[in-house]
């Protein structure tokens, strides 16, 4: 199921935890990191817990605090069970904190009589180190099915100004996806949008990373979803176009062609795939009914 979008909650924030699962994203991260105030990171676990536990209609994750930091261990301890869906780790930088995290985690299910290999974990990729090391990271653990990026952290990290344009990102952006590509895992996970009444400009940053081989985005608000959801989800047209294509192609692959011209347009085989791609996500998120 693509991801198009991943929305935030404060874990220690009852009522937005209680609203996040309606809100329509494909799915809802529960933030014990840098939503929720270092006195409270350790009462939030069991609030956490609970509410993965509860019916919902979409994947429930839980960012869990850093590594380095002394809350990791307690926040997994705490949190791997039952309606956990996945594990987002913050700030990685080095395929070992993968491992190390891959290994606590398959060690916890075995404990608790869970499907070995269930919980999925994704890296935020929000520093220097962190990008440099994006194949390492990207290939670290079976465990990891797709990386996440995050801008907040990485431009303060390599000191420059986030822009509502956001070019200064394209650089880690195009890392992010060459290197999950050349390592076999899902496309990556974009970056929270962090100017809440820019509508306009989080429907161009959304079709923006879709262009560029995102299969969705975080988001830190839920009157984000509907703008990400929809960036991310082909449209009519789009659907038309990629059935055309292909039931044209099909047809003069049967009389012995193999590239042939749409609308002016050069179809072969790559552009073919992209079209069955499409409607493959179309499928998948039912705005295509077979």
């Amino acid at each position: 199921m693509p991801f198009r979008t991943m929305l935030f909650a404060p874990g220690d924030h009852a009522r937005k935890v209680e609203k996040v699962f309606d809100a329509g994203a494909d799915a809802v991260i529960l933030d014990l990191e840098d939503a929720v105030a270092v006195s409270q990171k350790p009462a939030t676990r069991a609030l956490v817990r609970e509410a993965l536990q509860r019916p919902r209609p979409n994947l429930g994750y839980a960012r869990v605090n850093g590594i380095e930091t002394p809350f990791c261990y307690g926040d997994l301890a705490a949190l791997v069970g039952p309606g956990l869906d996945g594990v987002i780790l913050p700030k990685v930088e080095t395929p070992d904190q993968l491992k190390t995290i891959d290994w606590l985690i398959a060690q916890l299910e075995a404990e608790r009589g869970l499907p070995a290999g269930g919980i999925d974990l994704m890296p935020i990729i929000e520093t220097a180190k962190g990008h440099r090391a994006l194949g390492a990271l990207a290939s670290a653990t079976p465990r990891v099915k797709r990386l996440a990026f995050g801008a907040g952290d990485y431009t303060l990290d390599l000191g420059m100004r986030w822009t509502l344009a956001e070019t200064e990102l394209a650089a880690v952006r195009a890392a992010c996806v060459m290197e999950s590509r050349a390592a076999g895992i899902e496309p990556p996970i974009d970056t929270v949008f962090i100017h809440l009444n820019e509508d306009t400009a989080l429907a161009a940053s959304a079709a923006l990373v879709k262009d560029m081989g995102f299969q969705g985005k975080l988001c830190i608000h839920p009157k984000q979803v509907a703008t990400a959801n929809a960036a991310f989800t082909p449209t009519d047209a789009e659907i038309a176009y990629a059935r055309q294509v292909i039931q044209a192609f099909d047809a003069a692959e049967a009389a012995g062609s193999a590239s042939i011209q749409i609308e002016g347009y050069f179809v072969d085989y790559p552009i073919v795939e992209k079209a069955r791609r499409t409607l493959a996500v179309a499928r998948a998120v039912g705005a295509l009914k077979d």
